[in-house]
């Protein structure tokens, strides 16, 4: 089973490629869904990573697959322009993990 990102910046997608996370960079509505629908497919996917812009772009389809399916998990993250207080938090888990300050 494997972790799966769809981001809305390329930023967020080289952060996940260093922990082993490979995804894709998406701006439309119609390429996110698409890649939901390609990350439902395969059943290696077992946890879709997605930014807060991209959830709240296609919520309806998201909110969708969290209710009718029971695979992959989809978890919203914040991306480094997200606006909870967890942009911090994850800066500094990878300050103190491999020591970049981001």
């Amino acid at each position: 089973m494997k972790f799966f990102l769809i981001s809305d910046n390329i930023d967020t997608q080289m952060g996940m490629r260093i922990a082993g996370i490979e995804g894709v960079v998406a701006h439309s509505r119609e390429h996110v869904e698409q890649e939901l629908d390609k990350a439902v497919e395969d059943k290696d996917v077992a946890v879709v990573l997605m930014t807060e812009k991209l959830v709240e772009l296609c919520h309806d389809k998201v909110y969708d697959i969290k209710l009718n399916r029971r695979r992959p998990l989809i978890v919203e993250i914040p991306d480094r322009h997200g606006n909870s207080g967890v942009v911090e938090s994850i800066s500094r888990y990878v300050e103190e993990a491999i020591g970049i300050r981001l």
